[in-house]
């Protein structure tokens, strides 16, 4: 076993993967469930609750953490989005109180989680309006910085949502960085989040408004609009299946790339390991070693804890 740990530790150190290149998702949820059969092992942390799971996150040497809210009920405008007294807003200001600097708080923006449609923006009839959505996310984003977060990171892949959002953080005189979703690919990959997010999440058509695979040049303008539109960061996602963008986007821009390894990227290894198809913890290192070899900056993923562990 140790020979192991040993051979997982040198192949993550190998790749050039440090503790600080890991964000650890952290849902705080308004509802009576504490986990998800989506995603086996993902914990939902009840609101108010957000500190103690933090210090669990913190404690195994990881020092950022992305906050997603799960409320209880949703509206057509998205309401509990907006406001100081949000999930996320109120989880940011307890985690930044309880441990300052040592912890950065990166925020999701989007209304995806928060309106009846569970789609990303607005909707004005049929169809998601990027305008009004636009200065939606603004304020979102504006309420989160106020809070606390030292990066907002907006997904709803808006055109024209990174302006919006820089805009309205100067204007406010805030100094909290952006982190853009900006090559977000239509994918069935978000299956098992939008399940624990939504509860009866379903078929969401986002592709009118997300990225397809089939196309990397959209992905790099994407990607580039965004820098320009003043992005700190920007964002591949899924991450498995995009690696050759997160290579291409490293080479083309001097901007931090990011990745996310999402829910069904999760959920897909749960699976096969649970059937002995495969190595659990062998798919975990190899997974993160191929995103990091890439050339991403930051991994956001659900087994973070798992693999500060081995770096350890």
């Amino acid at each position: 076993m140790q020979a192991v740990l040993a051979q997982y530790h040198d192949a993550l150190s190998a790749a050039g993967l440090l503790k600080e290149h890991l964000i650890c998702p952290l849902f705080v949820s308004e509802r009576p469930q504490s986990t998800t059969s989506a995603m086996p092992g993902v914990p939902l942390t009840p609101a108010g609750e957000a500190v103690s799971r933090v210090q669990e996150i913190a404690g195994a040497g990881i020092p950022s953490v992305i906050v997603f809210g799960i409320p209880k009920s949703r509206d057509a405008k998205g309401s509990g989005a907006f406001g100081k007294d949000g999930l996320v807003q109120r989880a940011a200001r307890e985690i930044k109180s309880a441990f300052g600097r040592s912890v950065s708080v990166v925020t999701d923006v989007c209304l995806c989680q928060y309106n009846l449609s569970g789609h990303c923006g607005l909707l004005l009839g049929n169809r998601v309006d990027n305008d009004t959505t636009c200065r939606a996310l603004a304020e979102i984003a504006v309420s989160h910085a106020e809070a606390g977060a030292d990066v907002v990171a907006p997904s709803a892949m808006m055109d024209g949502q990174v302006l919006a959002i820089r805009k309205a953080l100067d204007a406010g005189g805030l100094a909290t960085r952006i982190l853009s979703y900006s090559a977000k690919h239509a994918s069935s990959l978000y299956t098992p989040f939008r399940s624990a997010a939504f509860q009866k999440a379903g078929a969401i058509d986002k592709s009118a408004y997300q990225v397809g695979y089939a196309n990397p040049r959209q992905a790099m303008r994407e990607i580039e609009r965004d820098i320009t539109e003043g992005a700190d960061m920007v964002m591949v996602k899924p991450a498995l299946a995009y690696l050759d963008l997160v290579k291409r986007a490293k080479e083309a821009f001097r901007t931090p790339v990011a990745v996310q390894n999402v829910s069904g990227e999760y959920a897909m290894i749960k699976a096969a390991a649970g059937r002995g198809l495969i190595d659990e913890e062998e798919w975990k290192v190899m997974s993160m070693v191929a995103m990091r070899r890439a050339g991403a900056d930051r991994i956001i993923s659900y087994f973070a804890l798992d693999i500060a562990r081995y770096l350890a």
